[in-house]
């Protein structure tokens, strides 16, 4: 029994050697292949530099604002009678945008405007009368100063009514709806917003050592991240007449068509203004740099 499990050990122990013996052999030949492998060559091109002139440009971030850009609000108080837009409609010159109830006025107007028609009456029969010399001048006086007062109270009451029908003041693109039917406003209370988009403002600073560079009819190009691809053009139309005493920047100010709108009030975008002088310099490919 102790033979067998003796020659059993010995068997095991020499297995075992021959195993760690061919590993260690084949550890080897992988060491000496790493230690002679060599990386392949490196593909290497050439490019002849060669010095360029190139067009030299004022670059700043600037900001798209409306010509014209308001929010349009109650100018009495008044209950909503009826709205006549809907959220992101276009409309024009005087559009009809929201009427707020105006009943009470409109039966006060009549009855100012039947005040109107007796103290015209009134008027006409005292300057008849003045003319056959029946009455005194100070009675003609008073009819005529009657009948003035009451035409000012029918075009006040006229003028109350108008004031509660908002139309658009000018052209442009309406915001998000504000107002409900039925809702009563106090005056100030906004309703909709109005912007008008083509064209269109840009506005950005320019440092005052180039501010010589900015006038009026100067090219500008108008890029932004929301629009890849896209550039609009413009020209120079206004330049602030003072300087920020803090950044030494005078704000300057771009129009640009915007026909379909793309450009909206509030957006960052990137303004390059080209320079009268040019740069000599010496381009190289942008992989060149490691």
């Amino acid at each position: 029994m102790k033979k067998r499990m003796f020659f059993m050990l010995v068997a095991v122990i020499g297995f075992l050697a021959i195993i760690g013996f061919v590993k260690f052999k084949q550890i080897q030949g992988a060491i000496a292949q790493g230690k002679a492998w060599t990386p392949p060559p490196e593909a290497v091109t050439t490019v002849v530099a060669a010095q360029e002139t190139w067009t030299d440009t004022s670059s700043a971030v600037g900001t798209v604002t409306a010509v014209n850009g308001v929010t349009l609000t109650a100018d009495l108080a008044g209950i909503v009678e009826s709205i006549a837009f809907e959220s992101g409609q276009s409309v024009d010159k005087g559009d009809l945008i929201a009427h707020l109830d105006t009943r009470q006025e409109e039966a006060a107007l009549v009855s100012a405007e039947a005040k109107r028609e007796l103290d015209r009456a009134n008027f006409e029969r005292a300057k008849d009368l003045l003319a056959q010399k029946v009455i005194a001048q100070a009675d003609y006086d008073a009819a005529a100063a009657a009948y003035d007062q009451s035409k000012a109270a029918v075009v006040g009451i006229q003028a109350t009514i108008a004031r509660k029908t908002l139309r658009a003041p000018f052209a442009g693109v309406l915001g998000i709806r504000q107002i409900n039917l039925g809702q009563y406003m106090n005056g100030g209370d906004p309703i909709v917003s109005l912007q008008s988009l083509d064209p269109i403002y840009v506005n950005f600073g320019t440092p005052q050592q180039q501010l010589e560079h900015m006038k009026r009819g100067v090219p500008v190009s108008i890029t932004t991240d929301v629009l890849p691809g896209a550039a609009f053009k413009g020209k120079i139309t206004a330049v602030d007449s003072v300087v920020d005493p803090a950044t030494r920047n005078a704000h300057v100010q771009a129009t640009l068509p915007n026909p379909e709108g793309k450009l909206k009030p509030g957006m960052f975008v990137r303004a390059e203004v080209e320079l009268p002088h040019d740069r000599e310099v010496v381009p190289i490919p942008a992989s060149a740099i490691s």
